[in-house]
């Protein structure tokens, strides 16, 4: 596959997190946030640091998922690995935050470590599928 389609694959799956993450955080789970950790968060989200995370996310599920399983051909592979390394990263943020953030809430650990899995599969998936498109 040639550099511009998997630039146009990382775009769609950077595309499809943002989209996908920002209803889970605006909408879905806002509320959840404020009454868990409303004593934590800024009045402003500063944009800078949250767009170099997704870059660099992406780029990660992109790397570690997606171009493994184009060259497997292999779906589920491709979703485990995607899945994984949700869990991963979110659990390396949430459990050091738990281990050393005083009052860090145990259900938010455990629902971002799930949202990570669920939103890495889902992009990791939208990845597999576009390669798949242009290959064809």
């Amino acid at each position: 596959m040639s550099v511009i389609k998997l630039s146009m694959v990382y775009v769609g799956m950077l595309a499809g997190f943002l989209v996908i993450d920002l209803v889970w955080l605006g909408v879905v789970a806002r509320s959840m946030y404020q009454k868990h950790l409303g004593y934590l968060m800024a009045p402003q989200v500063n944009w800078g640091a949250a767009i170099v995370f997704y870059l660099i996310f992406v780029f990660g599920l992109f790397f570690f998922a997606v171009l493994p399983g184009i060259e497997s051909k292999a779906l589920a592979r491709t979703l485990v690995s995607g899945c994984l390394f949700g869990v991963l990263c979110y659990a390396t943020y949430d459990l050091t935050n738990l281990a050393t953030i005083k009052q860090w809430p145990l259900t938010i650990t455990l629902i971002d470590m799930a949202w990570g899995a669920v939103l890495s599969t889902c992009v990791t998936a939208i990845g597999f599928a576009l390669a798949k498109w242009l290959s064809t």
